[in-house]
C-alpha cells in the first residue's frame, strides 16, 4: 500500500477519479472546449513554474481534477451544438449507423445506433434502437446505415422504487433517447465502404455462423460465444443466473482472467522468436497486436479494454524489466481508459474488474504463504483457493451493493472451472480458427462441445445447491465504502500487528456498526404508502418501519416472488413483509384511501377527501364522483386500460383535481 501511495500517478489519477464523479452527478462544469483548454493550459504552465515547490502538488490535483470534469462535459454529446436532438423537427429524416447489437428482448430487437444525419446536416449522439420482432431473427448488423423518419422518444425512468433504472444505467453510456420501430419503417441504405468496426463485425457474424454449421447445442454455442468472441447476448437467462449463483459469472465476461491466459499462451506460442534477432521486441509487438484485435473482435466493452489496456502495459514493463509491473500496469491502464472514456468509471464490470485484480495483487500473496503443502496438486489447488477469496475480498463489498447476494460455493465453481480454462480458451480458439475455414474434424466439434456441456452442467450443479446462497442482502452504498475501508484497515493489520493500526481497524468496526445503527434508526422512523406499477394487477403496501403490509389482487403464489416487491423488501431493509387480499377501503395514518373496481362502486358514507384508486377500468361519471367525495388526488395504476386513463386525466384537469397515473409517473408514494 505505501508502494501504491508514493507512486505519483496514483494520486493523478484519485484526483480524475473525483473530478469525473464530481461533474457526473453535479453537471457544474459547462464551459466550451476553447476554456478549458485555456485553463488547463495556464494550470500546466504554472505546475511548469512551480515545479520545485510545494505549490505544484496542489496546482497538479486541481489540474486533473478538472481535467476529469471537462472530460465528462467534452464526451457528453448533448453538451455540443451538432447533438442530433437540438437538430430534429417533427418531419425530419434521420439517418442511423448501428453501432452496437445488444441481446433482444421479448418483443423487440435492440441496438445501439448513432445518429449520423438528421435531414443534411451531420450530427452526433446515441439512440436505442428497438425493432419489433417477426419471422426474421436478426435484421442489422454493425455498420449499417438505416434510414427513418423521426421517431424518437425520452427513455423512462424506472416506475417502482429501487427497480432497476434502465434511464440511468444508458445515460451512462451517453444514451438519452430511443426509438421504437417496425421492419417496413426502416430503410437499409445501400453502402460503398466499410468502417473498420463494420469488418470485425462481420469477420464475428462470419465466425458465429461457421460455429453454427456444426452439431452444438444452443447453450454451448451461446457459452463459445461469451467466452471466445465476448458475445453474451444468446446466454438463456436461466444459464446466465446459474453462472451468476454459482460465483462463476465472471466466466462469462471476457476480462482479464480470459486475456490473462490468452497472453501466456501467446507468450508461450511466440517464445522461439526470443532466440534471433530482436525476437523479444518483434514478439512483444505481435502480442500486443493480437491482444488488441481480439479486444476489437470481442466489441470493445468495458472489461476487455481494461483488460486487454493493463495486460498491454503488463507487457512493456516486463520487457522493459520494470520493478511492480503489475500495480503500476494497472493503475496505468485505468488512467488511460478514463482519460479516453470517463464513463466507464460507472460501469459496473469495469469496477468489479479492478477490484478484484487489485485484490489478487494484494492479498493473494500473504494468503498463499500461510500454508505451503508440499505435494505439487495441493498446492495448486491451494493457490487456487486463495486467488478465488482474494479476488472474492476485493469484490464483496460491490457484489453486495449491486447484486445484494453472496454465492458461498465460489471457490469450488472456480477451483474445478480455472484450472482447465486455459485448455477450454486455447482449444476454443483452434476451434474457431478451423471452422473458419470449415475443416473442423468430428472428432474435436464432439469433445469441445462435451467440455463446454460438462462447464455448464458443473455450473448448473453448484447454482441449484441454493443454501449455500445467501440472496436479498440490503446493502447501502454508505455500507460499502466503509466495509471497504474495514476490509483495508482489516488487512493492513494483519500484515503487521501494532497499535496504531490495531486502533484504526477498531475505529473501521465502530465506524461500521455505526452505520448500521444510523441505517436501522432511519428505518424505523419511516413510514408510507405505495400504489406500485403493475401491469394488469393492483398492488399496494402500507410500510411502517420495518415492516410492510401488501394488499394484492393477484394469486397467492404469485405475489411473494413478485420482483418489484423483492426489489423494495431490500432496497428499503424490511425485515417483515405479510400479504393479504385487496379491500374496497384502506386506512393510512388518518386518511382514507377509497379502491374502486370494475364495478364502480363508490356509495360509502362519511367519506372525507379521500385518496381514490382506480383500478381494472371501473365504468363511472368521474366528474360525478368528484362533486360527491371531492377526492384528495385520484390515481389511475397499471390494471387499467390507456384509452380510460388519457379520459380521465382530461376530466380531472378540467376539475382541477390532482392526477396520478402510474403508466408515466410510476408507482404513488405517500409519506
Amino acid at each position: 500500500m505505501k508502494k501504491l501511495l508514493g507512486y505519483l500517478p496514483f494520486h493523478f489519477l484519485l484526483f480524475l477519479i473525483a473530478g469525473i464523479s464530481c461533474q457526473f452527478y453535479t453537471d457544474y462544469w459547462n464551459n466550451g472546449i476553447v476554456i478549458s483548454a485555456c485553463i488547463l493550459i495556464f494550470l500546466s504552465l504554472t505546475a511548469y513554474w512551480q515545479r520545485k515547490t510545494l505549490f505544484f502538488v496542489f496546482i497538479t490535483w486541481i489540474t486533473f481534477f478538472l481535467t476529469g470534469m471537462i472530460l465528462v462535459y467534452e464526451n457528453d454529446t448533448t453538451n455540443h451544438t451538432n447533438y442530433f436532438e437540438k437538430n430534429l423537427k417533427n418531419t425530419s429524416k434521420v439517418i442511423l449507423a448501428i453501432d452496437k447489437v445488444l441481446k433482444p428482448g421479448n418483443y423487440h430487437h435492440k441496438y445501439v445506433a448513432d445518429v449520423v444525419q438528421v435531414d443534411s446536416k451531420k450530427t452526433i449522439g446515441h439512440v436505442l434502437l428497438n425493432i419489433e420482432k417477426d419471422s426474421t431473427p436478426l435484421l442489422f448488423h454493425t455498420g449499417d446505415l438505416v434510414f427513418l423518419k423521426n421517431k424518437f422518444q425520452d427513455i423512462k425512468s424506472s416506475l417502482n422504487p429501487h427497480q432497476f433504472n434502465y434511464k440511468n444505467y444508458l445515460a451512462k453510456q451517453g444514451i438519452y433517447q430511443q426509438v421504437y420501430a417496425t421492419k417496413q419503417e426502416l430503410l437499409l441504405l445501400d453502402q460503398t465502404s466499410t468502417s473498420f468496426l463494420g469488418f470485425i463485425a462481420a469477420l464475428r457474424l462470419k465466425i458465429q455462423q461457421s460455429l453454427q454449421q456444426y452439431d452444438f447445442s444452443e447453450d454451448e454455442l451461446a457459452v463459445m460465444n461469451a467466452l471466445l468472441l465476448g458475445q453474451r447476448q444468446e446466454i438463456s437467462k436461466e444459464l446466465s443466473d446459474n453462472y451468476s449463483k454459482a460465483g462463476a459469472i465472471h466466466i462469462l465476461a471476457v476480462s482479464g482472467l480470459h486475456v490473462g491466459i490468452i497472453l501466456l499462451i501467446l507468450s508461450f506460442v511466440l517464445k522461439p522468436l526470443e532466440r534471433v534477432n530482436k525476437g523479444k521486441l518483434i514478439k512483444l509487438v505481435l502480442v500486443i497486436l493480437f491482444l488488441w484485435f481480439f479486444a476489437v473482435l470481442a466489441g470493445m466493452s468495458a472489461s476487455v479494454t481494461r483488460a486487454v489496456t493493463m495486460f498491454s502495459a503488463i507487457a512493456l514493463g516486463q520487457f522493459f524489466n520494470k520493478r511492480n509491473a503489475v500495480e503500476h500496469s494497472l493503475i496505468f491502464s485505468m488512467f488511460i481508459i478514463l482519460l479516453w472514456k470517463p464513463l466507464f468509471l460507472f460501469d459496473v464490470g469495469f469496477q468489479l474488474s479492478y477490484t478484484a485484480v487489485f485484490g489478487i495483487i494484494w492479498v493473494q500473496p500473504v494468503l498463499y504463504q500461510l500454508w505451503k503443502p508440499t505435494f505439487f496438486i495441493v498446492d495448486k489447488g491451494w493457490q487456487l483457493i486463495s486467488v478465488s477469496v482474494a479476488a472474492q475480498l476485493g469484490v464483496l463489498p460491490i457484489n453486495l451493493f449491486y447484486f445484494h447476494q453472496f454465492p458461498g460455493l465460489f471457490f469450488i465453481s472456480n477451483l474445478i472451472i480455472i484450472p482447465f480454462l486455459g485448455v477450454i480458451l486455447g482449444l476454443g480458439l483452434v476451434v474457431l480458427v478451423l471452422s473458419y475455414v470449415s475443416i473442423l474434424p468430428v472428432f474435436l466439434e464432439g469433445f469441445y462441445g462435451d467440455v463446454i456441456s460438462i462447464l455448464n452442467k458443473v455450473v448448473t450443479f453448484v447454482a441449484r445447491q441454493e443454501k449455500f446462497l445467501f440472496s436479498e442482502i440490503s446493502f447501502s452504498v454508505i455500507k460499502m465504502i466503509f466495509f471497504y475501508l474495514l476490509i483495508i484497515l482489516g488487512f493492513q493489520l494483519f500484515l503487521k500487528l501494532n497499535t496504531k493500526r490495531c486502533f484504526l481497524f477498531l475505529g473501521s468496526i465502530l465506524a461500521f456498526q455505526c452505520v448500521f445503527i444510523l441505517e436501522k434508526y432511519t428505518i424505523a422512523q419511516k413510514s408510507e404508502l405505495i400504489v406500485f406499477h403493475k401491469s394488469k394487477n393492483t398492488i399496494i403496501g402500507k410500510r411502517k418501519g420495518s415492516s410492510f403490509e401488501v394488499y394484492h389482487s393477484m394469486d397467492s403464489l404469485q405475489i411473494s416472488s413478485q420482483k418489484l416487491l423483492i426489489n423494495y423488501k431490500v432496497g428499503e431493509n424490511i425485515s417483515s413483509q405479510n400479504y393479504h387480499k385487496l379491500s374496497n377501503l384502506m386506512y393510512y395514518k388518518k386518511q382514507v384511501v377509497l379502491i374502486i373496481e370494475k364495478d364502480g362502486l363508490y356509495d360509502i358514507k362519511e367519506l372525507n377527501s379521500p385518496i381514490v384508486v382506480l383500478r381494472e377500468s371501473p365504468k363511472i361519471n368521474l366528474q360525478r364522483l368528484a362533486e360527491k367525495l371531492k377526492p384528495a388526488i385520484i390515481i389511475a395504476d397499471g390494471s387499467n386500460y390507456k384509452s380510460y386513463i388519457e379520459n380521465w386525466k382530461a376530466t380531472c384537469k378540467n376539475l382541477k383535481i390532482p392526477f396520478w397515473t402510474t403508466y408515466n409517473q410510476g408507482a404513488y408514494i405517500l409519506n
